[in-house]
């Protein structure tokens, strides 16, 4: 019997901070409920500025501490990633990405991460940490954390 895996793709500006901490959180989140054949998670960035390279050592670091391995490369998003229900980290990545939908059933894919936080009140996007500090890492992470796991439970009761 065949398995219809559920395909999530999370979205950023250069796949190297929050989109590729999201894919290993949320790897992390399926692995632990044993649920690795229902789900196919990737992460890309809107531009290609950081192909080929693994994510910020910062966020490498600052994941570490919290038991998280993130270590895949970045690549740009494509038109062939509306196959995946995409998960962005902002606004403006909501808007890059929706305007390279070809159709309604394109546009519904697409939804903002921070819509699944629920520990951190009144968030609507999970900031770019890249020009900050150690801090502005965690903060992201601590958010990405929160709307993975929420991601997970709306997607396992649906």
């Amino acid at each position: 019997m065949k398995i219809n895996k559920k395909k999530l793709l999370f979205v950023c500006l250069g796949n190297i901070c929050r989109s590729p901490a999201a894919e290993g959180v949320m790897k992390s989140i399926i692995n632990a409920n044993k649920a690795n054949a229902y789900y196919e998670v990737d992460s890309a960035g809107i531009g290609n500025w950081h192909v080929g390279q693994l994510p910020d050592s910062r966020m490498r670091a600052c994941g570490l501490k919290r038991g998280y391995v993130f270590n895949s490369h970045a690549r740009q998003f494509t038109k062939s990633d509306f196959q995946y229900y995409i998960f962005v980290m902002d606004q403006e990545n909501y808007r890059q990405i929706t305007s390279q939908t070809q159709n309604e059933n394109e546009r519904k894919k697409v939804v903002m991460l921070a819509d699944y936080i629920t520990q951190h009140a009144n968030v609507k996007i999970i900031a770019d940490p890249y020009y900050g500090n150690e801090k502005d890492f965690n903060n992201a992470l601590d958010l990405i954390e929160d709307a993975c796991q929420q991601l997970f439970v709306a997607l396992e009761t649906s």
